[in-house]
C-alpha cells in the first residue's frame, strides 16, 4: 500500500486568516478559497487557536455563502492548546490538554465554525504530558466512527507520545504535522521524519519557509541562483526542497495574498539530488559527512 499524501503543491495555512479585512467579508472570501481551487491547491489547515477561532468562523461563513464550496475542498484542522497566551492576571494558564471531553468539544466546535460535515484530518496539535491515551484514543475512534472526522493525525509529537496514542486506537494516525524546512533539518537526522513515514502519516511541513530566514544568508544565495536557473522562484525552490523528500511532505503555506502564492507554485515540483544536498550543505554551514 503507497504510503498517504496530500498530493498538492502545498496546504494552505489559515493563521493569519483573521488579521486580513477584506477575508471578513464572506464572498470575499469564497472568490479568494475558488481561485485556489482553480489553482490546484484544495487542502485548507486550520486550527482552534488561530483568532481563537475567527479563522475557522471565517471560513466556515465563506462557505455558507457558498455551499458548493465545502464539496470541493479539504480541511485539516488542530486542537489541544488550551488558554493560548493569556492576558496577565486573567488567572488562566496556558496548557495542553488532549482529554477525551475537550477534544471532542473541539470537534463538535470546529465542524460548527468551519460548516462542513466532517474534518478531514483533525490532528492534536500539540503533546498533552497528562494524556490519558486509552481514553483519548477510544475518543479518536468513536468520531471517525461517527463521520464528524476522516482521519485522526498528530502535530509536534515525538514518536514515542504518537506511539503511545496509536496503541490504543483501532483506526490508523495518518497526518503528522512537523516544523521542517531547509533551515530546521533536524527531524531528518534524528530519526523522527523516518519514523512517522514508516507508521504510514501523511508529513505536513509547518514554517517551510522558516518564518523568513531562507531569504537571507548562505541559503538564499544559493537559492538565488537556483531560481535564475530553474526560472523560478527562491520561495517556489525552498517548497520543492521539502517536497523532492521521502512521502512527499506537504508544506504548510502561511500567507493569503495571491500573488504571494502565485510565487510559492512558480517552481519545479521536486529538485535534482545535487541541488537538494547544496542547500542542505548551506544552511548547515558543511557538506554531508
Amino acid at each position: 500500500m503507497p504510503a498517504p499524501t496530500f498530493d498538492v503543491p502545498f496546504v494552505l495555512g489559515m493563521m493569519r486568516l483573521h488579521e486580513t479585512a477584506e477575508m471578513h467579508q464572506a464572498n470575499h472570501l469564497a472568490d479568494w478559497i475558488e481561485a485556489r481551487l482553480a489553482q490546484g491547491l484544495h487542502w485548507f489547515d486550520h486550527a482552534d487557536i488561530y483568532g481563537k477561532g475567527a479563522g475557522e468562523t471565517l471560513f466556515g461563513q465563506a462557505l455558507r455563502a457558498r455551499p458548493a464550496l465545502a464539496k470541493r475542498l479539504k480541511v485539516v484542522t488542530k486542537a489541544s492548546i488550551a488558554n493560548d497566551n493569556p492576558a496577565p492576571g486573567s488567572g488562566k494558564v496556558k496548557h495542553y490538554n488532549a482529554s477525551p471531553a475537550y477534544l471532542s468539544q473541539a470537534i463538535d466546535d470546529a465542524l460548527n465554525r468551519l460548516s462542513v460535515e466532517r474534518i478531514d484530518h483533525f490532528l492534536i496539535h500539540r503533546p498533552d504530558l497528562l494524556m490519558d491515551a486509552e481514553a483519548t484514543g477510544r475518543a479518536l475512534d468513536s468520531a471517525i466512527e461517527a463521520g464528524k472526522i476522516g482521519a485522526a493525525g498528530v502535530s509536534n509529537h515525538l514518536p514515542g507520545q504518537w506511539r503511545r496514542l496509536q496503541s490504543a486506537m483501532h483506526y490508523p494516525l495518518r497526518a503528522n504535522q512537523i516544523e521542517l524546512s531547509i533551515a530546521h533539518s533536524t527531524p531528518l537526522f534524528d530519526g523522527s521524519f523516518d519514523d512517522l513515514c514508516a507508521d504510514g502519516h501523511a508529513p505536513m511541513a509547518w514554517s517551510p519557509l522558516a518564518g523568513g530566514h531562507l531569504m537571507q544568508g548562505a541559503v538564499h544565495k544559493v537559492l538565488d541562483r537556483l531560481a535564475s536557473e530553474y526560472n523560478s522562484t527562491p520561495g517556489a525552490l525552498a517548497l520543492a526542497w521539502l517536497r523532492t523528500l521521502p512521502n512527499r511532505p506537504a508544506p504548510v503555506v502561511g500567507s493569503v495574498k495571491p500573488e504571494r502564492i502565485a510565487d510559492m507554485l512558480a517552481g519545479p515540483d521536486t529538485l535534482p539530488r545535487e541541488a537538494w544536498y547544496e542547500l542542505l550543505e548551506a544552511a548547515r554551514g558543511h557538506c554531508v559527512a
